[in-house]
């Protein structure tokens, strides 16, 4: 049984019409934004209520050398369920489900903080300075030169809830963890976004929040990993199954056991542990 109908009562997020109104350019894989009315159906105008959402159809995933065709859109729902077993509110909801270009990751719309506007451009979660001009509260990456030839340096900000998401794409494995895709939104939680090359077997961690590497992990998030732990090979191994192979699945617990017998951020171990583009 599929995530979009397993008793979600008459949320149209789960089976009503998806009217595309627009596209993420900047996105690697066919992003698009739509909108679904409170009915289910296709919103009539601007002013009825609905529920904005991000639709990625298996269709428009370009293909990857080291992940396998048409999978992109499962790791982005096993990821959502990762986060959602336990028990933290990084990733916002996301299933597969039927769209206008066929099955496909639907997942609910962040309404994000813009700081350059709203708080008087203040920097966001993840940002360039001058180089070592690190501001009270953020925690510097690394030094680069950025594309007007500039010393800046990458920092992150030091907020536990950013320091979860960090937490998670250890999890995860993830080889993604743009600037971008950490967003800050209106309700006050760190959501992250964009999971599709995550879960490998094999180790892929690229991220640009590595300013906790070498440190402890919260004892309050090593509790919730324990207890993952304890419960993946039951149902949340099961409705893993569903995106991921048993191999992957096996790998995620194997990393879950690590973090939980040794509880500290792990360092870089490959020659490229940024992402390209870092935002």
């Amino acid at each position: 049984m599929s995530e979009a109908t397993t008793g979600r009562g008459c949320d149209p997020f789960y089976a009503g019409d998806l009217a595309v109104i627009g596209r993420v350019s900047t996105a690697s894989n066919l992003t698009l934004v739509c909108e679904i009315g409170p009915d289910g159906t296709v919103r009539e105008s601007a002013s009825d209520a609905g529920v904005r959402v991000v639709y990625k159809p298996v269709r428009g995933e370009r293909p990857l050398w080291d992940f396998p065709d048409g999978t992109l859109a499962g790791r982005e729902v096993a990821s959502y369920l990762v986060s959602r077993a336990l028990g933290w509110t990084v990733i916002p909801e996301t299933i597969l489900r039927e769209g206008p270009l066929g099955p496909g990751m639907v997942q609910r719309w962040v309404e994000s903080v813009d700081n350059h506007t709203e708080r008087g451009d203040r920097l966001d979660l993840v940002d360039l300075v001058p180089a070592g001009a690190v501001p009270e509260g953020f925690r510097e990456v690394l030094r680069a030169v950025d594309g007007a030839g500039a010393e800046v340096s990458l920092v992150h900000a030091d907020d536990p809830r950013l320091q979860r998401m960090a937490v998670l794409d250890v999890l995860l494995n993830n080889a993604d963890r743009k600037g971008g895709h950490a967003l800050e939104g209106l309700d006050g939680t760190v959501y992250g976004v964009d999971h599709g090359i995550c879960l490998h077997t094999e180790p892929k961690l690229r991220t640009v929040l590595w300013g906790w590497a070498g440190e402890p992990v919260e004892q309050e998030l090593i509790t919730d990993i324990t207890a993952f732990v304890e419960a993946l090979p039951g149902t949340i191994g099961d409705s893993l199954a569903e995106h991921i192979t048993d191999e992957e699945i096996d790998a995620l617990l194997t990393r879950g056991r690590r973090l939980r017998d040794d509880p500290v951020m792990p360092l870089p171990r490959t020659s490229r542990p940024i992402p390209w583009p870092a935002f």
